[in-house]
């Protein structure tokens, strides 16, 4: 079972959260700093699994970003690690090579692809075409800040 998922930057930024098991915000602002020094630290050279505290983290890197899952200790470490490389090309056919600021400027569709992807702590989805009929742009939540390209967003 998935506990949370993460993806960070390699400075630490958090660009995604998703939480499957309820910890308070101290508990939280704590995991996301000691998963982003456990796997910003670790090469090439070592494996994309890591033991952390009672979990294990199954993480990989594209790029500048730490896409990070906390699992149980005894789930598969291959299936959880092919469920990432899934999201990041559902994330890539969604946004067209996408990039960190299409994480950040587009955040509330990287959570629906999540909840597309992911349910309950579970692998729901493991066929990216599957995956991205579920999502279009305009089911997911609009935006609360005006686009600036769209004449009709902006106040006059």
């Amino acid at each position: 079972m998935i506990r949370f998922f993460l993806i960070q930057n390699r400075a630490g930024k958090t660009r995604l959260a998703k939480w499957y098991m309820p910890f308070d915000d101290e508990e939280k602002q704590k995991l996301i700093e000691e998963v982003h020094a456990l796997v910003s630290i670790r090469g090439n050279k070592h494996t994309n699994f890591v033991e952390f505290r009672t979990f294990k983290i199954v993480y990989r890197r594209y790029a500048g970003l730490f896409f990070c899952l906390c699992v149980d200790i005894n789930d598969n470490n291959l299936a959880y690690l092919e469920a990432i490389h899934n999201f990041v090309e559902v994330l890539n056919a969604h946004f067209t090579n996408v990039c960190e600021l299409d994480l950040l400027f587009n955040f509330y569709k990287v959570y629906a692809l999540v909840d597309e992807m992911f349910l309950a702590g579970e692998i729901e989805e493991t066929s990216p075409p599957k995956s991205l009929p579920g999502v279009h742009p305009d089911d997911c939540q609009t935006s609360p800040f005006p686009n600036p390209s769209n004449p009709d967003d902006i106040a006059h």
